[in-house]
């Protein structure tokens, strides 16, 4: 009884301390290759940011061609943004995941992780070095803002280089955060963010970047990431596929998403690792 408990603790440990800050920083300098050195956040760019927003703008518009129901939320919109997207006439809609392969030639999945729990693949297609890999959804939390219930057992918060934290768990109370705030920003039918992620079928396929396991000694990163504020003229209508929201609407601030970006050419069947960065002065 006690062996099996202790396997158990053992299993779930193996599968948390990747994400487990006190554990990341005892452990970051074991291995450099773990690390990445930034002397400010404008310098974590390993592209441009308009060849992020490039790449999601694609995608999302693609996603939105497929969608016969989104498109007739379209009907709500001006005429000369409609005819941005060509009609679904067959009325079908096709896999995401497939979409996603089609625009961008490469696609990802969840699946059981080579170091524990859950990691994230790519399961068809090649991504290019530079490419736009996933995307990490949740609630974006400023500084100062409260989130010591969300954190409890929570091993899904990310912390940005200026402080900014993004809470990508996808249950518990932080489940119940996000569809409430997603809800709040509504705009009569158009949503403004994607809650979907929460669901084991994501509308916007990149949106499982809350799962792509740290890298180790062993196993050396292929994607990093890369902070990337949204900008203000990104359509209206593809908002609705954006995985994250403000904790707080009553302050007017640029709409924070990380990206994970590929440090390399990565094959079908390889499993996503990312590295730290850390400030240097």
């Amino acid at each position: 009884m006690f062996r099996a408990a202790l396997k158990t603790l053992e299993v779930k440990w193996k599968s948390y301390r990747h994400r487990f800050v006190p554990w990341i920083a005892i452990n970051l300098q074991k291995n450099e290759r773990t690390l990445r050195q930034v002397t400010a956040r404008s310098e974590d760019k390993t592209v441009p940011d308009v060849e992020v927003f490039a790449s999601l703008v694609k995608l999302f518009t693609a996603l939105m061609n497929n969608d016969p129901i989104k498109q007739e939320v379209l009907s709500l919109i001006h005429t000369s943004v409609q005819s941005i997207y060509p009609q679904n006439s067959s009325k079908t809609q096709t896999d995401p995941v497939r979409v996603m392969l089609d625009t961008l030639g490469f696609c990802i999945g969840r699946g059981p992780s080579s170091l524990a729990g859950t990691g994230v693949f790519v399961t068809e297609g090649s991504v290019p070095k530079g490419a736009t890999v996933a995307m990490y959804p949740g609630t974006i939390y400023q500084a100062y803002e409260p989130i010591l219930l969300q954190s409890f057992g929570n091993p899904f918060i990310f912390r940005c280089i200026d402080g900014v934290l993004i809470d990508g768990n996808d249950k518990g109370i932080s489940k119940i955060v996000y569809r409430s705030c997603s809800g709040r920003d509504r705009m009569g039918p158009l949503a403004l963010s994607d809650v979907s992620w929460l669901t084991d079928n994501p509308e916007n396929p990149l949106a499982v970047g809350q799962y792509v396991n740290n890298c180790s000694n062993e196993k050396a990163a292929n994607v990093c990431y890369q902070e990337f504020d949204v900008p203000e003229d990104v359509p209206l209508e593809l908002h609705q596929y954006l995985p994250n929201v403000n904790y707080r609407h009553d302050i007017k601030r640029p709409l924070r998403c990380v990206v994970l970006v590929s440090l390399r050419d990565i094959h079908c069947g390889e499993e996503l690792f990312s590295n730290y960065y850390t400030i240097v002065h």
